[in-house]
């Protein structure tokens, strides 16, 4: 049987909140790390618990949901980050995603999908809906070409990092590309890590970008 995933969860509604450390205490597959009420908190306090993935409030006092990601994502570049949102508002979804985030679900989704969009983030997929994925290719495909020197960048990609980008542009999820590769699942951790660096990016979207504009 495999590890449980380790999570935290960002919310501020106590009530849900709740329901939330209930649900991880139910499931064998969540292992809950703690939970936090605030941006500043979490910001605070995420790095020190080194979490799987973190389930993120969007609109959260002090700090938003989406300016968490972003910070968080500069110190922790392999962290998987799950949006929570009572509406579905495509354009601060579509933000969080742009500065790191790997999906989303409505808070009124129910606790077994939950459960599994958590599980498909930790493998690599993307849970969201199909609206707010074509806004992602659309991006992809509308982006500008990055600046000159970006191609010195690229250079320092090892062929199986630019393997790596390029199935992950293709769409693969991080599972299927560390089949393909030979690699395990930590293994695609570090290959993350590692192209953040060299291309000075915190998130899928940045380096799958900086990539196609090559």
């Amino acid at each position: 049987m495999s590890k449980p995933i380790k999570i935290v969860f960002v919310e501020d509604h106590e009530q849900f909140r709740s329901k939330l450390v209930e649900l991880a205490g139910e499931s064998k597959a969540l292992e809950l790390l703690g939970t936090f009420k605030d941006g500043p908190s979490a910001i605070k306090g995420i790095p020190a618990l080194k979490p799987d993935v973190v389930v993120m409030d969007i609109q959260l006092p002090g700090v938003d949901g989406v300016e968490c990601v972003r910070q968080l994502k500069a110190e922790m570049p392999h962290l998987n980050f799950l949006m929570l949102t009572a509406y579905e508002d495509s354009d601060r979804l579509f933000e969080s995603l742009k500065v790191g985030a790997g999906g989303y679900l409505l808070k009124r989704t129910t606790s077994k999908k939950l459960i599994e969009a958590i599980q498909e983030l930790n493998e690599g997929g993307s849970p969201m809906t199909p609206h707010i994925a074509r806004r992602v290719v659309q991006f992809f495909s509308n982006a500008p070409k990055p600046p000159k020197d970006a191609g010195n960048e690229l250079d320092q990609l090892t062929p199986g990092q630019k393997k790596f980008l390029e199935e992950l542009a293709q769409g693969y999820a991080y599972k299927e590309i560390a089949d393909h590769l030979g690699i395990s699942v930590h293994g695609v951790r570090n290959y993350i890590r590692k192209i953040y660096e060299k291309l000075h990016v915190h998130s899928k979207v940045e380096a799958v970008n900086k990539y196609l504009g090559r």
